[in-house]
């Protein structure tokens, strides 16, 4: 089994070409794969999982630099790995990213402000896992994927969201405000628990990272705004009403990102927002015209 859908998630194309612009597996580019179960916590939450993996990639940041001569660190993230590597540095006193630390490049990165996907991955299941002999996947492995913390970690939050109905039903409609009544309805009420300890901080926690940061979207694609379950049937497959972004991560969870670190002067003055339109998701770090924008800003931040 694997969790990636297509090839087009892997990182190899981008590793390939760091690799013609002089980058040198073990020398200077490193991999930090992390277990996609669970969710990196906010300040104050206890994750053993996190914990050892933050200590981890600490070293492996540690290492790079003594390789190197002492010359900081470029740290890449695409998708959930986005938002890994964001807390990771949130969790370093400021001196030690200050000491590593050249750049922080989220592409993609999951948002805490959350987006309307992973409601539609907890209540019909994820396609996110692949195993060719299965038919009917999302369902067949719904059950396992609701267990697992980074299900719950990006429902859209209130803040942003507010009241519009994200799931709707002839019974009833759930809006950002009624996520609790929405485990519920689907038959996993063990979910309200975890979602209030470790969800709910996380949509009202910001912390600008305080490094030089780069944040590259696409826009401009059909991305879920709204599930439509008419007869209540949560193993039917929704009808949905699109809005703008990535396909993935709607358009105004990022605007809020963007929002949240430009409120910080300091980081302002260090923060690089991009949206290329027509990059989707899931390939925004294969395909042609938005890799070479990725290039280009791990080049010039490179030599920044």
């Amino acid at each position: 089994m694997t969790t990636m859908r297509t090839w087009s998630w892997c990182f190899e194309v981008l590793r390939n070409e760091l690799a013609r612009a002089g980058y040198r597996d073990g020398d200077t580019l490193f991999g930090a794969p992390y277990d996609l179960r669970y969710a990196p916590p906010v300040p104050g939450q206890p994750s053993e999982v996190f914990s050892g993996y933050f200590r981890r990639l600490a070293s492996l940041v540690e290492d790079a630099s003594r390789k190197n001569r002492g010359r900081k660190v470029i740290l890449f993230g695409h998708s959930f790995g986005g938002m890994v590597a964001l807390e990771f540095v949130r969790s370093t006193p400021m001196a030690w990213r200050d000491r590593y630390i050249k750049h922080l490049f989220l592409v993609a990165p999951v948002p805490a402000e959350g987006f309307v996907k992973p409601l539609q991955y907890f209540v019909s299941g994820s396609n996110l896992m692949y195993v060719p002999t299965v038919s009917s996947l999302e369902l067949a492995f719904r059950p396992m994927w609701r267990t697992f913390e980074s299900s719950l970690v990006n429902f859209p939050s209130p803040a942003v969201f507010g009241r519009r109905p994200l799931v709707v039903t002839a019974r009833r409609n759930y809006s950002a405000y009624d996520l609790e009544d929405l485990l519920v309805a689907v038959g996993y009420g063990a979910g309200v628990e975890p979602f209030r300890r470790r969800a709910v901080p996380k949509m009202s926690y910001f912390q600008a990272p305080m490094v030089p940061t780069t944040c590259m979207n696409g826009v401009g694609n059909d991305t879920p705004e709204q599930l439509v379950y008419w007869d209540g049937d949560f193993d039917a497959t929704p009808e949905i009403v699109y809005g703008d972004g990535d396909d993935s991560i709607n358009l105004v969870s990022m605007l809020a990102f963007d929002e949240k670190m430009r409120r910080q002067p300091e980081q302002n003055k260090v923060y690089k927002s991009i949206k290329i339109r027509g990059a989707q998701h899931g390939t925004i770090v294969t395909d042609d015209t938005a890799l070479k924008r990725v290039m280009h800003e791990i080049l010039e931040a490179n030599r920044s």
